[in-house]
């Protein structure tokens, strides 16, 4: 008898064991699919960040691009009256 019970303790005990240790994979997974979600979103924002700063420096460059063909070469002042003559 004491045999009997020795053993429905053990089985008990093994459950308990096993209760717990499916629990805490339970855990360990939720808190690996949250570790993932969150890793997702933060490269989704920093990709977001990172095209954004790319845009604004692509026009900044296009801008002075711009500014720099449509600046004339040379100056040119009023031609005098004996440049005119001559000509």
């Amino acid at each position: 008898m004491q045999t009997k019970l020795k053993d429905n303790g053990r089985i008990w005990l093994w459950g308990f064991l096993a209760v717990v240790v499916m629990s805490q994979l339970y855990v360990f997974e939720e808190l690996l699919a949250v570790f993932a979600l969150f890793a997702l979103g933060f490269a989704t924002i920093a990709i977001l960040v990172a095209s954004l700063y790319m845009l604004q420096h692509c026009w900044e460059l296009a801008v002075v691009r711009l500014a720099d063909i449509r600046r004339p070469v040379m100056s040119v002042g009023p031609v005098s009256r004996e440049n005119q003559k001559a000509a």
